[in-house]
């Protein structure tokens, strides 16, 4: 272990995803996503839907009337309450597990390299990161080239055909 403090991850599902990955590696990639961000202590809440559920979420919270990869909705306290009155809660992602099968096979991509990167940018997003503005993109996607590297996979914006996974 780094001693980087990594958060709790609860992992929901909500379909049946025979090819997804089991949850010990779900929780490892977000502790890592987690880690290379510089730490944090908190609890994570991985969520795997069908396209239905996340479709609904993607209208209701964007506007947006389609299925996408991932959604991260970050914990924000009530107001009124003591920083200390629950336990530090970081969030909850939210990812399709169709959607992500579709981006792997459409992008030539291993289906685990793919999960574990949207599981690192739906952890990066929980952690304040976003890729609206370059340099804050640029920033967002060098921490998931590093969190994926530490599992052996390649980074996910090079998309040239034999780039899916590291020689190790």
């Amino acid at each position: 272990m780094s001693g980087i403090p990594t958060p709790n991850v609860d992992v929901q599902w909500a379909t049946d995803a025979p090819d997804a990955p089991d949850e010990s590696d779900l929780c490892h990639w977000a502790r890592t996503a987690a880690e290379v961000a510089g730490g944090v202590v908190g609890e994570i809440t991985l969520r795997i839907v069908d396209d239905e559920e996340i479709q609904a979420l993607n209208h209701q919270y964007r506007g947006k009337d389609k299925p996408t990869n991932v959604l991260s909705f970050p914990f924000d306290m009530p107001e009124g309450l003591p920083q200390d009155a629950i336990a530090p809660l970081l969030g909850d992602i939210v990812i399709s597990a169709p959607v992500v099968r579709r981006e792997a096979s459409e992008q030539n991509k291993s289906l685990n390299a793919h999960w574990a990167h949207m599981v690192t940018h739906g952890v990066l997003h929980l952690l304040g990161y976003d890729h609206i503005e370059d340099d804050d993109a640029a920033l967002m996607e060098s921490l998931e080239i590093r969190a994926l590297a530490e599992h052996g996979y390649a980074d996910p914006y090079d998309l040239s055909p034999s780039s899916t996974e590291l020689d190790l």
